[in-house]
């Protein structure tokens, strides 16, 4: 198990510091409609955006998240129990970001409390709401469950990459190619109201705004 590990361990390093060359040279234009970057709020935020967005955000956390600010506790990322988890966990802690392992399927309730205690105390979470196995685009309801269960609210973002390798998975992962743009959107904050009875309503409502900018994204990607 210990030769397993270190393998994997040594595997999301090489890969972090591979991903850290590449971001250097991209192009970043930010858009902050939420005034996260500007004026950080006090409490934390669940940072939602699609698993194929996940290198062009993790650009955004690297040059822009306002670490140094008071009320910032860092980001933690919700990634599967899964052996992909296992390397994109050891990814983001190199990259300086933690992580809870879970997912809708394994670990769900278990890693619903251990998010809700890092809300509790400060920390930002980032979910990808359509991982770690799809459908593409279709948000899953935990993060709508999340935010109702502890008033901290949501914050979508979007991203658009100028020019990018799309792999062959399930969401068309996407890779930024060296020295292209990507353009990040930060939405104004969303709310769940703690009296709601229909969360179906509400995780549509998330869904369908993610959903409309990232294929209209897409669409214009060269």
């Amino acid at each position: 198990m210990a030769g397993k590990f270190n393998k994997q361990a040594l595997f999301a390093a090489l890969a972090a510091n591979l991903a850290r060359l590449i971001f250097a040279t991209i192009r970043l234009r930010m858009n902050d409609r939420s005034g996260f970057l500007t004026n950080p709020p006090d409490g934390p935020r669940i940072l939602v955006f699609w698993h194929n967005r996940i290198p062009a955000i993790s650009i955004g956390f690297l040059r822009h998240y306002p670490s140094k600010h008071p009320s910032r506790k860092g980001v933690s990322v919700l990634t599967s129990p899964s052996k992909d988890g296992d390397i994109l966990a050891g990814v983001m802690a190199n990259l300086g970001m933690g992580s809870v392992r879970g997912s809708s399927s394994r670990r769900g309730s278990t890693a619903i409390r251990e998010l809700s205690s890092l809300l509790e105390s400060g920390v930002d979470l980032a979910i990808t709401p359509d991982g770690p196995r799809g459908p593409k685009y279709s948000l899953g309801p935990g993060a709508v469950f999340l935010a109702q269960k502890t008033g901290v609210p949501i914050m979508p973002l979007h991203a658009r990459y100028h020019r990018a390798i799309r792999l062959k998975t399930w969401d068309n992962f996407a890779i930024p190619l060296p020295f292209s743009r990507v353009d990040i959107v930060m939405d104004p904050y969303l709310t769940v109201d703690p009296e709601a009875t229909d969360l179906e309503a509400e995780r549509l409502r998330l869904e369908t705004l993610l959903r409309e900018e990232a294929e209209k994204a897409d669409t214009h990607q060269q």
